[in-house]
C-alpha cells in the first residue's frame, strides 16, 4: 500500500503566491458551491476526511493555465470555505484535495488531480477521457496498480467548473401544472431531436435552442403531448451518448448548448440557454421533466477516473464493499453506487433537485434506476431516508416524481410511496406479450388497461401513479418492436 500524502503545491509548484488583486477572507460554509456577490465569490466544499483543500483558479482565455492555487484554511462542520474578492461570473475554477491515498481503506485523495465542484452550475468543456484523470499508476501491473498513486497533473486537460450569474428574466413564466392523470409524456433526446432538422438553423441543431424553436414546439403540440421528458442533461462524460453517466448534478450538458456549436465561448452560456428553452416550452403549455441519474456517477469503480467526488471524499459519497472497501458496491452496472445514506450525499441530491425546480423551472423528474437510491431500506420494507426527505420537501412536493422502480438486482414496481409515480414495467411487458399473440394474457391485460388496480389501488394511490409505456430508450423502437421477433443489431454488440 502506498500511503502517500503530497501537498497541492507539489502538484503545481508555480501557484504558490496569491496575486495582489485576489484578496481573500474566510467566507461562509453555506451555500455549498460557488456563489458570486457584489464583492467577489464565496466557495464552499464539503470533505469530511481531507487534510487540506486548495482552490485553483484558471484563465478563461487559456483554461489549461492555472493562475493561482489558494489554500482553503477555514472549515466549519466539515465544509471548507473561502471568499475571493474581485472574481465573478465566468471565472474558471477547480479543487485539489489532499488526504490519505489508501485504497484498501477506500480513500483516494490525490492532490495531483484537479476536481470538479459537485455543486458546479456549469462546466466549461466536454469531458473526454485522458489518462491523467486516473488517480492510480497505469505503469504498475495488475491489481497492484490501484495501490500506487499517480503523480501526473490532470489540471491542463481537466474541464473546469464555472462561476455563473444566476440572474435571468423569467418574465411571467408559469408552470403548466398538468395533473398526472392527464399527462402524455414524450421521451426525447436533446441532441438527436433536432440534429438533422432541415429547416432549423445549422448552428442551433441538436441544442437547447433547437428544442425551443417554433418548428420543434409546433411538432410536439401536434402530437398532443403535455410534457417532454429529456434524456439526461446533467453534465456527463462523452463516452455516453444517451447521457447516463453523470458527473455534474447542477450543470446542464455543455455540448447541448449552441454556444458549443458556434465555439464562441462556453463560460456558463448553457445555463441561460436551458432556461430560455424551459421558458419557451411553458409558454406553449408543455412541461419539462428531466431524466436524472443520481444512482451513480462517471467515476466508476477503483479503476475509474478521479474527476470529482472520488477525490473529494470517496468514503462519504460512494458505497464500498463493507469488509473490503477498495471495491465499490455496484447496484447500477456502471461500477459505483452513490451512498444516499450519508447525510451530505443526500443533501447534494436534494439541493440539486430543488435547484432545478427553483432556478431552472423544471416541472418534474424521472429517476433512473430509482431502486438503487433506496437499496437496503426498500429491501427491508421501510421507507428510505431519501423517499422520506423528498416527501416532506415543500418544493419537491409540487412537482412530478417518477421512479424507474428497479435496478440490476431488485424490482419494486408498485412499491414506491403514494407521492411517487412509477414506470409500470408490468404494463409494458403485458401489452408486448398480448400484442405479439402470447397466450393467457387477457386477464392481466384487463388489470393493466384499468390502471393496474392490483398495484395502485388500495393505499391512497390511483391509476395516475402508473406511467404506462410500451417502448422507451432501452431496447426496440415501437416500429422495430412490432416488426421483429428478436434483435438483429449484432454489429452493435
Amino acid at each position: 500500500m502506498n500511503d502517500s500524502k503530497v501537498s497541492a503545491n507539489a502538484a503545481q509548484p508555480t501557484a504558490a503566491t496569491l496575486p495582489d488583486d485576489y484578496t481573500t477572507k474566510p467566507g461562509k460554509p453555506y451555500p455549498l458551491g460557488a456563489t458570486p456577490d457584489s464583492e467577489g465569490t464565496n466557495f464552499a466544499l464539503f470533505s469530511g476526511n481531507a487534510t487540506a483543500v486548495y482552490l485553483c483558479l484558471y484563465d478563461p482565455q487559456r483554461p489549461e493555465h492555472e493562475i493561482v492555487s489558494i489554500p482553503v484554511t477555514e472549515h466549519t462542520e466539515l465544509v471548507w470555505h473561502i471568499h475571493v474578492a474581485n472574481i465573478g461570473p465566468g471565472q474558471l475554477y477547480g479543487y485539489r484535495v489532499d488526504g490519505p491515498y489508501d485504497p484498501e481503506e477506500g480513500q483516494y485523495f490525490n492532490p495531483y488531480k484537479v476536481l470538479l465542484d459537485p455543486y458546479a452550475r456549469a462546466i466549461h468543456a466536454p469531458l473526454n477521457h485522458d489518462d491523467s484523470f486516473l488517480g492510480y499508476d497505469l505503469k504498475e501491473e495488475g491489481e497492484h496498480r490501484v495501490l500506487s498513486m499517480d503523480t501526473k497533473d490532470s489540471g491542463p486537460k481537466m474541464p473546469k467548473s464555472v462561476v455563473i450569474d444566476p440572474n435571468f428574466d423569467w418574465d411571467d413564466d408559469l408552470a403548466p401544472q398538468i395533473p398526472m392523470s392527464r399527462s402524455v409524456i414524450y421521451e426525447v433526446h436533446v441532441k438527436g431531436f433536432t440534429q438533422q432538422h432541415p429547416t432549423i438553423a445549422p448552428e442551433i441543431r441538436g441544442t437547447y435552442a433547437g428544442m425551443a424553436t417554433p418548428e420543434s414546439i409546433d411538432y410536439l403540440k401536434k402530437l398532443g403531448i403535455t410534457a417532454v421528458e429529456l434524456l439526461p442533461i446533467h453534465q456527463f462524460t462523452n463516452e455516453s451518448y444517451w447521457g447516463y453517466n453523470s458527473i455534474g448534478f447542477f450543470a446542464p450538458q455543455n455540448t447541448y448548448s449552441s454556444s458549443a456549436v458556434r465555439r464562441s465561448g462556453m463560460m456558463g452560456q448553457q445555463v441561460t440557454e436551458f432556461k430560455e428553452m424551459v421558458k419557451a416550452f411553458h409558454k406553449a403549455g408543455i412541461e419539462v421533466i428531466l431524466d436524472v441519474v443520481y444512482n451513480h456517477t462517471a467515476e466508476g469503480n477503483q479503476l475509474g477516473p478521479t474527476l470529482s467526488m472520488k477525490g473529494i471524499d470517496n468514503r462519504a459519497y460512494y458505497r464500498q464493499v463493507e469488509d473490503n472497501p477498495i471495491y465499490f458496491n455496484d447496484f447500477t452496472g456502471t461500477g459505483n453506487t452513490l451512498d444516499l445514506t450519508h447525510p451530505r450525499t443526500l443533501q447534494l441530491v436534494m439541493d440539486s433537485l430543488r435547484y432545478w425546480v427553483t432556478d431552472m423551472h423544471v416541472d418534474g423528474f424521472r429517476f433512473d434506476l430509482a431502486s438503487a437510491l433506496v437499496r437496503d431500506e426498500l429491501e427491508a420494507g421501510r421507507v428510505s431516508s431519501f423517499l422520506d426527505t423528498v416527501a416532506q420537501d415543500p418544493i419537491l412536493a409540487q412537482v412530478k416524481l417518477i421512479a424507474e422502480p428497479w435496478d440490476i438486482g431488485s424490482y419494486h414496481v408498485g412499491e414506491f410511496p403514494v407521492s411517487w409515480a412509477e414506470w409500470n414495467g408490468k404494463y409494458r411487458d403485458c401489452v408486448r406479450k398480448f400484442w405479439k399473440g402470447d397466450e393467457h394474457q387477457a386477464l392481466e391485460l384487463g388489470y393493466r388497461v384499468l390502471g393496474s388496480p392490483d398495484l395502485y389501488g388500495n393505499d391512497g394511490r390511483s391509476p395516475g401513479n402508473s406511467v404506462n409505456f410500451i417502448t422507451a430508450h432501452d431496447g426496440f423502437t415501437l416500429n422495430d418492436l412490432v416488426s421483429y421477433n428478436e434483435k438483429h443489431n449484432d454489429a452493435n454488440g
